[in-house]
């Protein structure tokens, strides 16, 4: 039997190839994915432990004496500190280190990196083991400032340039001394690295005479441990905390694995969903060549073969092509990883450079994977087939599907379908994250049950393109026919599409409402032109929202400033404005009473309203930061977002009351021009604040847009990822094609004797692959704006301006390709199909 298995192996590769193809092409997914993050995650890794090695323990700022008083400063690192450390029987040196955000302006004076990965520290001494110097020299004074070489090239800089930055506060023009080289891990990932002498960066960062962190290294023969225990031993208890090395570049490591991890299960979802879809096909295809295999069977079985051994039979067959599958689709998988990190380098992003990694573990889950999954297929073809009397065999190629066994399918097609709409349905009366798990469950079980009810759905669904089909005259009447005749056949080749188009609508309906939903919530909260926020997402100093009263052309401007208070007993946040402006600034829906900020009147969101029992007219006290106790009055209650929510106060009853005047940032400043939102404004804008590139001033327009950019990158990546799924799907409708023609040779024949010529023949299995696949298109967009329509329904839960946007234009879009997919997809078989010699064809069986 097993010699046996492997003939048919060898007589059925033609048959095979595209199987092969399905199977490869998911463990390619699965091992490229595995490549590309696990070498990844080890350059990372080795590039962070690089940070670490002028380092063998870290001093860092303890929790303070548990008996202090509440009020007390936290403690800090002092200069003496430092020395002391640096005196440790044990340490060869000690390096005091201050970080802070530092926006850096390329020439057209655009912020550099990403905000939050713009940082600036101090260059410790005359030479700086940390940051080799690449050019130039170490920097000296507030006139001088230090590159990482990164930056400098892509701004363009070089020493003796003069750079525009920000540190939190005015801008600063000194001159680039040196240019460094360094393995940080912000560089890396595209932020930029300034650093300063250390007196001036301490200045800067607000730090005089203190560190954030002081780095020591251990003398020769002595360890690390024995360092840190003298460290613990010499400095004042519970002042300091002391990690030695190797323990931060652990905890970084494995901070690495955490978020790389969040990566890789995102692509090995895809990976599933490639492999999902090529199930479809690997179990069409063996279903096929059981069925044309059915008399070789059953001689089998007549001459003392039992039902294990045909099973068996068909499970090495599907071994074999599995273990090639799954070899060539992890060589493949290599290639992929590599071409991955390439290609990111060349998107702009920046990795650090490390070897391939290829573990134990990828060869293993790409070996078990291809041959598990072939074999899982394989196996239900191979039972059918062996159950099948050998005398029942040797009267019919084809064993028709009994009525019952129809009958059994449909019912639990339908209970199956009607479980997971229910399950769809309950979850979207759910709230947020309460409802994802069960969203995702009633997705699977609908898309499982109409895949089990696909065959009675054909029919309908195929009748109605009849009209159409007539077009053609007798290749389009044949083709219609042909789509019908096999109805199981039919919904494994379009149930391949569908899971692909149906997840890539899906998507592409979320994206739509809920970029419709942002640009609502700008507009209709916002009458401000401008909002303007610092690029780290810190606070901005109140100086900001002066300079901007002060600029000509500016009609209203109000901060957003937080503030902590007791109501009630309880912690609150509240937010204070500039009240006779922030009406004009917002364009607020008010449920109960007026829209009124100013004295002791408050205006509150229903949430909090809500949660407290609050209407208009409520009265209520608040205890601010000194202290002190006011009563103030519910104005009204109005719709919160995620721009404007909580309570209004008005900033000139919550300043008086701020118990560190010094500490006072404001979150965003509100802006309204008379010339409304236009270039020549916002540059005047900019001016006003010195064109500092730590300071965004963006438009209602650039808020929207700076929200879609990143969906419209996370919807690119899906789609790029969900066109794995579609080329499977195509392949297994060539597949199909390709064996339908080999299994009706003998009618095809016929047809050709007959007086159908070859363009017929072509045009009839083109358009039966062109209806096949529009069969598939349609059920997966339906199901795709079904399932969008759901998880906006959840969405809406917390964004009350979510509405569902169909994208018409998409959509046919989608159509569109599903076609096309069925027009490739016939070229092949159909060029078979008619160069088929008719005589041989007629003779064949």
């Amino acid at each position: 039997m097993f010699r046996t298995a492997l003939r048919n192996v060898l007589a059925h590769k033609a048959r095979l190839l595209m199987t092969v193809l399905a199977v490869m092409l998911g463990v390619a997914f699965v091992s490229g994915t595995l490549v590309f993050t696990n070498t990844l995650s080890n350059a990372l890794q080795n590039s962070s432990a690089k940070g670490f090695d002028q380092v063998d323990v870290a001093v860092r700022p303890g929790p303070g004496d548990d008996d202090a008083d509440a009020t007390s400063e936290p403690p800090e690192l002092t200069q003496a500190l430092l020395d002391e450390s640096a005196k440790v029987p044990g340490a060869a040196s000690a390096m005091g280190v201050v970080t802070g955000f530092t926006a850096i302006a390329d020439k057209d004076g655009k912020l550099i990196g990403g905000g939050f990965q713009s940082e600036g520290a101090n260059y410790w001494g005359d030479k700086d083991v940390r940051y080799p110097l690449k050019e130039g020299a170490a920097p000296k004074g507030t006139g001088q400032v230090a590159l990482d070489a990164r930056t400098a090239e892509r701004a363009g800089y070089q020493v003796g340039d003069t750079v525009r930055l920000s540190v939190d506060g005015p801008v600063l023009s000194p001159t680039v001394s040196g240019i460094f080289t360094t393995d940080d891990g912000n560089v890396r990932a595209g932020g930029s690295l300034a650093l300063f002498d250390t007196a001036t960066a301490q200045r800067l960062f607000g730090k005089a005479g203190t560190y954030d962190e002081i780095d020591v290294k251990a003398a020769a023969g002595t360890s690390q441990t024995a360092l840190k225990a003298a460290l613990d031993k010499a400095l004042p208890r519970n002042a300091v905390e002391t990690t030695t090395a190797t323990k931060l570049a652990d905890d970084q490591a494995k901070l690495i694995a955490s978020g790389m991890s969040g990566l890789k299960q995102g692509l090995l979802v895809f990976a599933g969903i490639a492999l999902f879809v090529g199930t479809f096909i690997i179990a069409n295809t063996f279903t096929m060549l059981v069925a044309q295999r059915t008399k070789e069977l059953a001689l089998m079985r007549a001459v003392g073969a039992s039902r294990r051994q045909v099973t068996r039979s068909v499970l090495i067959e599907a071994f074999v092509v599995g273990a090639v599958a799954a070899v060539t689709g992890l060589v493949t998988g290599i290639g992929i990883g590599a071409g991955l990190r390439v290609l990111i380098v060349k998107l702009g992003a920046t990795l650090p450079d490390g070897p391939l990694i290829v573990t134990p573990g990828t060869v293993g889950a790409a070996l078990a994977v291809g041959i598990l999954i072939t074999m899982l297929a394989a196996w239900l073809p191979g039972r059918r087939a062996a159950k099948i009397p050998p005398v029942a065999a040797m009267s019919s190629v084809h064993a028709t599907a009994t009525t019952k066994s129809l009958v059994l399918r449909n019912t639990l097609g339908v209970l199956v379908s009607g479980a997971g709409v229910a399950v769809v349905l309950a979850a979207t009366s759910m709230k947020g994250s309460d409802g994802q798990a069960p969203m995702g469950i009633g997705a699977g079980l609908l898309i499982i049950g109409v895949f089990i009810l696909t065959p009675l759905l054909s029919r309908p669904l195929i009748a109605a393109a009849g009209p159409l089909m007539r077009v053609f005259g007798v290749s389009g009447k044949l083709a219609r026919q042909n789509s019908v005749r096999n109805p199981r056949r039919t919904a494994a080749t379009a149930s391949a599409l569908m899971i692909g188009l149906t997840l890539i609508t899906g998507m592409t309906v979320m994206a739509g409402s809920l970029q419709q939903a942002i640009d609502k919530m700008a507009s209709a909260s916002i009458r401000a032109d401008y909002v303007v926020s610092m690029a780290n997402g810190n606070g901005l100093s109140p100086d900001v929202a002066e300079k901007l009263a002060k600029t000509p052309g500016v009609t209203a401007v109000s901060p957003l400033s937080d503030g902590a208070v007791r109501i009630d007993d309880t912690s609150a946040w509240v937010t204070g404005v500039t009240g006779p402006a922030i009406g004009e600034l917002t364009k607020l829906t008010v449920d109960d009473g007026t829209f009124k900020v100013g004295g002791t009147q408050v205006v509150v969101d229903e949430e909090a309203a809500k949660s407290r029992g609050w209407k208009a007219g409520s009265a209520f006290t608040v205890t601010f930061d000194d202290g002190r106790k006011q009563r103030l009055t519910v104005a009204g209650v109005y719709q919160g977002n995620d721009v404007v929510s909580g309570l209004l106060i008005d900033n000139t009853v919550l300043a008086p009351h701020r118990t560190d005047a010094a500490d006072h940032t404001d979150k965003r400043v509100m802006v309204k021009t008379s010339d409304g939102a236009t270039s020549a404004t916002k540059d005047r804008l900019a001016k006003a604040l010195g064109d500092n590139p730590a300071i965004k001033i963006q438009s209602r327009k650039d808020i929207s847009n700076e929200i879609a950019q990143t969906f419209t990158l996370v919807l690119n990546m899906l789609y790029g990822l969900l066109a794995m799924a579609v080329i499977v799907a195509v392949l297994g409708v060539i597949n199909t094609l390709a064996m339908s023609v080999f299994e009706r040779s003998q009618e095809i024949g016929m047809l050709r004797a007959i007086g159908l010529d070859r363009k017929g023949i072509k045009r009839m299995v083109r358009l039966e692959s062109l209806v096949i696949s529009l069969f598939g298109g349609v059920l997966g967009i339906g199901l795709g704006v079904f399932f969008g329509w759901a998880a906006g329904e959840l969405l809406g839960t917390s964004m009350p301006t979510y509405e569902l946007v169909l994208p018409w234009a998409r959509m046919a879009l989608f159509l569109l390709l599903a076609a096309t997919v069925g027009i490739l997809a016939a070229l092949w078989p159909a060029r078979r199909a008619a160069r088929m010699n008719m005589l041989a064809a007629i003779q064949s069986e």
